[in-house]
């Protein structure tokens, strides 16, 4: 980037031409006789002279003039910067493990594996948020604190599975309790937690509701998915002496509570019955939770005409050379 501080100071470049104009047509008027040592140099002197050295002088004082009016207008260059100021948000992420997340309906993967892809898709989307991941089936643990490494998080993404956990019911409450737990401590301007599930909460010491409740009282945002098609899907059984079989199993989806816990929280409930809709979801919600960002620019200007002023000088001293050695002009 480039500017003058005093860009109207450049309307003195017009001394220079006017400068010209005046050394050139009246120089003879001014000039007197100039005695020189040698007679060669004189005839020289006669007034006939159209060599370079008549004119050597002259243009090098312009040049110093013009440079010198060039420094007065403050030439600059910037280098610009930005400071971008984010208000971020806190997001848990809340994973059902249990047995039921196997089941392939979302052809030609699972329920978990697809949760598992479009997390990782949303993970990769934030910018200043802290993300935390909760998981929950018969009991439900941290997989991981809030955190800005994503990368670490996508390792723990990744590495969840179904029967990490007591498989055989769904904890629906004590996701949500270890989930606002995470969030208690926490001063982000906006607090959330995005619970996914394919089943109805048949376990745990706290329920589905008064975990709501505790944590609308913190401030907290519940967004509620329910995954699954309406007829349910396979789930792998691996049985001791037949090998892996297959049982059908229906969907059993609390869509009313879910709806409930996001209403209480000043969330939004949601259904995804294919993968290409649980993806739509959490972009949804990307948009519906989007942290906020100022981006203020600066712009760093260096002086210019410390430099023009020593190129003016060093011309100066060589239109004094050019006059002293070469022309060789007395008084």
């Amino acid at each position: 980037m480039f500017r003058f501080a005093n860009p109207w100071l450049l309307a003195l470049l017009a001394l220079v031409p006017l400068y010209l104009l005046v050394e050139f047509r009246y120089s003879k008027r001014r000039r007197a006789a100039v005695r020189y040592p040698a007679i060669g140099l004189a005839r020289e002197a006669s007034g006939r002279r159209t060599s370079w050295k008549r004119f050597a002088g002259p243009v090098l004082r312009a040049l110093v003039l013009a440079l010198a009016l060039f420094a007065l207008g403050r030439p600059q260059t910037g280098s610009g910067s930005e400071s971008v100021l984010t208000e971020g948000i806190d997001i848990v992420l809340t994973i059902d493990v249990s047995g039921s997340m196997l089941a392939e309906d979302f052809r030609p993967k699972n329920r978990i594996t697809v949760a598992k892809d479009v997390v990782a898709d949303f993970i990769r989307g934030r910018v200043s948020d802290r993300v935390g991941m909760v998981v929950f089936a018969g009991q439900s643990f941290t997989q991981c604190p809030l955190t800005l490494d994503y990368n670490v998080l996508l390792e723990l993404l990744e590495s969840i599975e179904v029967g990490m956990i007591d498989e055989r019911s769904t904890a629906v409450g004590m996701g949500i309790a270890t989930a606002a737990n995470r969030l208690r401590e926490s001063d982000a301007e906006s607090k959330v937690i995005i619970l996914l599930t394919d089943g109805r909460s048949n376990s745990g010491e706290i329920d589905p509701i008064t975990a709501a409740e505790a944590a609308q009282s913190l401030g907290i945002r519940i967004y509620t998915i329910g995954a699954g098609t309406p007829e349910g899907g396979r789930v792998p059984v691996d049985d001791p002496v037949w090998g892996r079989q297959y049982v059908n199993v229906p969907m059993d989806l609390d869509e009313d509570t879910l709806r409930e816990i996001a209403d209480l929280t000043g969330g939004k409930y949601f259904r995804a019955k294919s993968e290409g809709m649980l993806a739509e979801v959490y972009r949804r919600i990307d948009e519906l939770e989007k942290s906020k960002i100022e981006v203020k620019h600066f712009t760093t200007y260096t002086e210019l005409a410390p430099r023009i002023i020593l190129l003016g000088l060093i011309l100066l001293l060589v239109e004094v050379l050019i006059e002293a050695v070469i022309v060789r002009r007395l008084p």
